[in-house]
C-alpha cells in the first residue's frame, strides 16, 4: 500500500510551525494553496495547505485526517504562498497568522470563494406600487422600497443593504407579508456593475515626467523607482501613463496608499483617466465587498486594484507593475500583531516576480535614499511643480516674541483674514485632535491622567468627556480637582478648540474639521475631502490626515499651529518625521496657478532645523540626518529588531526579555548588540506594562540568523504565558 501524501497546514494560532494532516478521506489529490477543514485540539479550525510532502516528524498512524477539502482547485498560487512565507520568515511571525492575515475574513472563516447570500428584491407587484401613496403614510416601508427599485430585479444582498438602511429587517416584514418585495439566495458574484467610461485626455507631460516615464518603461525584469517630486509636481501623470502601458496589454497593476482617505481622489483620478473602475481593498469596505474584489484581482479580471495595507497580498496572476505611492508614509507598517511593511513587501513581491516597483513621494525616507545613494533603486527626480505652478512661500512665526490667543498669533490671523478676502481656501494644522490635551489643576498643579496608561487625559469638550488616545477609556469631563476640589482649567489646544476659536473669531466663515474624531461615520471621510476639494469649506482645520497627497485647488495658504512638537522628539527620526510632516502639508498650498503661501509657529526659530527646511528644503534635512544616522550607526546604517514584551506585573515583562536576552546570548552571535530590556517611554498602556529588548548590528544575515533560533526558544520559555510579546523586524518606532 502506498503511503499518503503529508499536507503541511499553515493555522491561525502563535506557534512559529506547521501541521501535518492526512487527505480527507477519499480524496487524496490535495494541492498546495487550497483550504482544508482539519481537527485542531478539542475543534475544527480552517487551516491553509502551503506544502504537500511525503514525510513527517510525526509517527504515520499518529497523524490525523483532514475533515474536508474546501476549494476544488489552489485558492492561491505559487507566487502568492511565497509571500505568505517570505513574510513569516523575514519577521518571525507565525505563518498560520500570516496565512489568516493574507486571505479575506469570509475566506479565513472557511467561507466558499462563491459563497451564497441572501438577497432582498422588489417584486412585480411592488414595482407596480404607488410608493408616492405608501410614503404618506408609511415612509420607511417606501423608502425601502425606493432603494431596491433602484436595484432593478438584482435585488441587493442583505448586508449590503444593511449599510445602506440599518433597521430594513423590521421595515421589509409588512411588505414581505403583502408581496412586495421578495426574498432569495443566490451567489455573490464577482461581476461588479460595468460603467461605459470614457478614458479623458491628460495634459502633456514635462521633461522630468517623461524622463520619469521612460525609465521605467525600458526597464527589464526587476527594478526599483524612487519618484522623488515635489508636492503638485504631477507624480500622478507618471504612474496614469506607466499604468496605461500595463493596461493596454491586458496586464494587472497593483497600486498601494497609506489610508483609504486618499483612496476617493485617486480613484476618480483614474476611473476618469483610465476608463475602468478600479477594485478597491481597504478597511472601509464589508467582508463581501472585499471578497468580491479580492476574487476579480485573483482571476485576473480586476486589471487595476488599489488598496491600503493588507492588499499587498493579493493574488494577481497578471501583475506587471506595482506603485506605492506616498512611500514614506507610517501606516504602511502595521503596528500589531503581525508586524510587516507593505513597501518593503510590495519591494520583495516585485523582485520575486521581475517586475519593475515604483516608490513616489514628496519626502522619500532614508532608507530609500541610502538604496539610490547605493544604486540598488533608480532615484528619478520631479524638482518642480507641474502647470508652472510656484512652491508655497515658508515664513518662520516666532511666538517667544508674538503671542498667541487661542493658538493663533496675530501675524496668522492676519494672513487668514487676507487669503480669505482674496477668495483663497486656508488649512490650518494641529496634529492633536480634541479640545485640550491637558486638565490641570492651577492650585495642586494635579493633571487628569488615564487610569489604565501613563498618559494624560485629553479633554473632547463637545462630548464633555475625558479620553485617553491611547487606550479608549473616557470618564465625564472634571469641573473641579479630584485632589484639593479647586477649579480646573484647559491647557493646550487640540483640533476641536481650534474650531472653536476660529469660529469665534471669523463669524460667517465655513470652517471644517477634518481628524479621526470628526470623520468616524462611515463615509463621512469621503464628503469631508470632496466639500474640501470643492472648495465649500472656507477653512480646514485638521491633524496629518490633511496633510497627505490630497489636492485642494483653492487652498493658498497653510499654517501650522505647534511646530514644535517634533524639535525634541526621543526618537532618531524626529527630524526625518518632523521635515515630512511640514513639508507634506506645507504642499497642499498653491498647487494651482495661485501662490501658496506657509506659516509656521514656533518658540524655538533660532533651531538649527528650521534654518536647514527653509533653505534646503526637505533634501537639505534629509541629507544631514543621513550623516548624522552614519556617524551614529543608527538606520540605514544599521539593522534594528524591537522585542517587545507587555504584562499586568511590570516584573514579568522584564522577566521575559532577561530570558530573551540569556537565550540571544547563548546563540552566540557575536556581531548582534543587545540593548535593554528597559521599560518602554509610555510604561503602562491599557492596563499592562510594557518593556522592549533592541537588537541592533550592521550585518542583516546576522540579525535573522539570530532571531531564526530565538523566537522559537521563546514560545517554549513558561514565562511566555504571562505576557504578551512580539517581534518587531525593522522598526519604525521605538517605544
Amino acid at each position: 500500500m502506498t503511503q499518503e501524501s503529508i499536507l503541511n497546514v499553515a493555522v491561525n494560532v502563535p506557534l512559529s510551525r506547521l501541521f501535518d494532516y492526512l487527505p480527507p478521506a477519499g480524496n487524496s489529490r490535495v494541492q498546495a494553496g487550497a483550504r482544508v477543514l482539519i481537527p485542531f485540539g478539542r475543534r475544527d479550525v480552517v487551516g491553509l495547505v502551503v506544502g504537500v510532502s511525503d514525510t513527517s516528524g510525526i509517527p504515520f498512524p499518529q497523524i490525523k485526517r483532514a475533515h474536508a477539502v474546501l476549494d476544488d482547485k489552489p485558492l492561491l498560487s505559487d507566487e502568492a504562498l511565497w509571500l505568505i512565507r517570505f513574510t513569516s520568515d523575514y519577521y518571525h511571525h507565525p505563518i498560520g497568522e500570516v496565512a489568516a492575515a493574507a486571505l479575506p475574513a469570509l475566506l479565513r472563516k472557511g467561507r466558499a470563494l462563491h459563497p451564497r447570500v441572501e438577497f432582498i428584491a422588489i417584486s412585480d407587484t411592488g414595482s407596480n406600487a404607488d410608493i408616492e401613496l405608501l410614503a404618506k403614510r408609511a415612509p420607511k416601508q417606501a423608502e425601502l422600497l425606493t432603494v431596491l427599485a433602484d436595484a432593478a430585479g438584482n435585488g441587493i444582498d442583505v448586508e449590503a443593504l444593511t449599510e445602506a438602511l440599518p433597521n430594513w429587517r423590521r421595515v421589509a416584514k409588512p411588505l414581505l407579508q403583502k408581496g412586495l418585495v421578495t426574498r432569495f439566495e443566490g451567489r455573490a458574484d464577482n461581476k461588479d456593475p460595468v460603467h461605459d467610461l470614457v478614458p479623458a485626455a491628460g495634459p502633456k507631460l514635462n521633461d522630468e515626467q517623461q524622463a520619469a516615464v521612460t525609465a521605467v518603461r525600458t526597464a527589464s525584469g526587476f527594478a526599483a523607482f524612487l519618484l522623488d517630486g515635489v508636492t503638485g509636481s504631477g507624480k500622478t501623470e507618471v504612474y496614469l501613463h506607466l499604468i496605461e502601458d500595463v493596461l493596454d496589454n491586458n496586464d494587472q497593476v497593483l497600486v498601494l496608499v497609506p489610508e483609504i482617505g486618499l483612496t476617493p481622489q485617486l480613484v476618480s483620478r483614474f476611473r476618469s483617466r483610465l476608463g475602468l473602475e478600479p477594485a478597491l481593498l481597504h478597511s472601509g469596505l464589508s467582508d463581501l465587498e472585499r471578497l468580491s474584489a479580492w476574487r476579480r484581482a485573483r482571476s485576473g479580471e480586476a486589471r487595476l486594484v488599489v488598496g491600503t495595507r493588507s492588499a499587498v497580498f493579493t493574488p494577481l496572476p497578471n501583475a506587471k507593475l506595482i506603485i506605492v505611492d506616498e512611500e514614506h508614509d507610517h501606516s504602511f507598517k502595521q503596528q500589531e500583531g503581525l508586524r510587516y511593511s507593505a513597501r518593503d513587501l510590495a519591494i520583495a513581491r516585485a523582485n520575486h516576480s521581475a517586475i519593475p516597483i515604483v516608490l513616489g513621494t514628496a519626502t522619500p525616507t532614508l532608507e530609500m535614499l541610502k538604496h539610490c545613494g547605493d544604486e540598488n533603486y533608480t532615484h528619478l527626480l520631479l524638482p518642480r511643480r507641474a502647470g508652472g505652478a510656484r512652491p508655497p512661500v515658508m515664513r518662520i512665526i516666532d511666538v517667544s516674541r508674538t503671542p498667541t490667543e487661542d493658538s493663533l498669533s496675530d501675524v496668522l490671523t492676519k494672513a487668514i483674514t487676507e487669503h480669505l478676502s482674496n477668495n483663497g481656501q486656508v488649512l490650518l494644522f494641529l496634529n492633536r485632535r480634541g479640545f485640550a490635551p491637558t486638565l490641570i489643576c492651577p492650585a495642586c498643579g494635579h493633571v487628569a491622567e488615564c487610569r489604565r496608561c501613563d498618559s494624560r487625559m485629553t479633554v473632547h469638550a463637545r462630548a464633555q468627556q475625558l479620553r485617553c488616545h491611547h487606550c479608549a477609556d473616557a470618564r465625564p469631563l472634571d469641573d473641579t480637582c479630584s485632589e484639593c476640589g479647586s477649579a480646573v482649567r484647559l491647557l493646550g489646544a487640540g483640533t476641536e478648540r481650534l474650531e472653536e476659536a476660529l469660529i469665534r473669531r471669523l463669524p460667517g466663515r465655513t470652517i471644517k474639521r477634518i481628524d479621526s474624531d470628526s470623520t468616524q461615520r462611515r463615509g463621512a471621510i469621503d464628503k469631508a475631502l470632496s466639500e474640501a476639494t470643492l472648495g465649500n469649506a472656507e477653512i480646514l482645520v485638521g491633524t496629518q490626515m490633511l496633510s497627505k497627497g490630497h489636492h485642494f485647488p483653492k487652498l493658498t495658504l497653510v499654517g501650522v499651529i505647534n511646530a514644535d512638537q517634533g524639535l525634541f522628539g526621543t526618537d532618531f527620526r524626529s527630524d526625518e518625521r518632523m521635515a515630512q510632516s511640514i513639508v507634506q502639508v506645507s504642499g497642499r498650498a498653491g498647487r494651482e496657478n495661485i501662490p501658496g503661501e506657509v506659516l509656521i509657529q514656533t518658540a524655538f526659530p533660532e533651531h538649527p532645523f528650521w534654518r536647514r527646511l527653509i533653505d534646503g528644503g526637505y533634501a537639505g534635512v534629509s541629507a544631514d540626518a543621513l550623516e548624522e544616522r552614519a556617524a551614529t550607526h543608527w538606520p540605514p546604517y544599521s539593522h534594528l529588531a524591537l522585542i517587545r514584551a507587555a504584562a499586568h506585573k511590570r516584573v514579568d515583562a522584564h522577566a521575559f526579555l532577561n530570558t530573551a536576552k540569556r537565550l540571544s546570548e547563548e546563540v552566540s552571535i557575536t556581531d548582534v548588540r543587545l540593548l535593554g530590556p528597559v521599560d518602554a517611554v509610555m510604561a503602562r498602556k491599557a492596563g499592562r506594562y510594557r518593556a522592549q529588548l533592541l537588537l541592533q548590528t550592521g550585518d542583516r544575515k546576522a540579525l535573522h540568523a539570530l532571531l531564526r533560533q530565538l523566537r522559537p526558544a521563546l514560545e517554549s520559555e513558561p514565562a511566555v504565558r504571562r505576557v504578551r510579546w512580539s517581534i518587531d523586524v525593522d522598526p519604525i518606532e521605538l517605544f
